[in-house]
C-alpha cells in the first residue's frame, strides 16, 4: 500500500486535518502534575503540624491531671510487712515460697506415692502397690469383667 496519495493531499510532513477529529498537543501536562504534587506536599505538612499539636496538647493535659501512685506501691520496695494479706501469687516480691521449688516438691511427692507399697484397708484386702507392679499384674491376669451396677435414673 502506498502513502503517496496521503502525502500529496496534505503535503510532505503535514498533519492530517479533519473537522470531526482533534488531537492533543501533548499527552501529559507536566504543570498539572507539579500542581498536584505541591498540593499533596502542603496537605502532608499541614497534617503533620496538626498531629504534633494534638500530641503536645494531650501530653500536657495528661501530665497536668496525673495523680501520684498509691502509697502501697512505694512501700512494696521497702518493707514487705505492708503487703496485702494472703493468698498472693507465687513469685511476687515478698512471697516466701519459690514456685519452681514447689513444683519440684510436688513431682517428688507424686513419684514417691506411685512407688509406695502400703495397706489402704487391711481387713478388706485393699493395698497400694507401685504402678509398675500393677501394670505387670494387669498384663498377666487382665482386668475383671465385672461391670459396676448401673445407676438408676430418677
Amino acid at each position: 500500500m502506498s502513502t503517496e496519495s496521503y502525502n500529496k493531499e496534505h503535503g510532505a510532513g503535514g498533519v492530517p486535518r479533519h473537522s470531526d477529529v482533534s488531537f492533543e498537543s501533548r499527552d501529559v501536562k507536566v504543570a498539572s502534575i507539579y500542581r498536584y504534587l505541591g498540593v499533596l506536599a502542603a496537605t502532608t505538612l499541614v497534617a503533620l503540624v496538626v498531629c504534633i499539636y494534638i500530641l503536645r496538647f494531650t501530653s500536657g493535659f495528661v501530665a497536668s491531671n496525673d495523680i501520684p501512685p498509691p502509697e502501697s506501691r512505694e512501700l512494696l520496695g521497702k518493707d514487705f510487712k505492708s503487703l496485702p494479706p494472703e493468698p498472693r501469687l507465687q513469685g511476687v516480691p515478698g512471697h516466701i515460697t519459690d514456685p519452681q521449688q514447689d513444683l519440684r516438691n510436688k513431682i517428688e511427692a507424686d513419684s514417691e506415692a506411685n512407688e509406695r507399697l502400703d495397706w489402704i484397708d487391711r481387713q478388706r484386702g485393699v493395698a497400694q502397690i507401685p504402678v509398675k507392679d500393677a501394670m505387670k499384674i494387669i498384663a498377666e491376669k487382665g482386668l475383671s469383667l465385672v461391670n459396676p451396677p448401673a445407676a438408676e435414673k430418677k
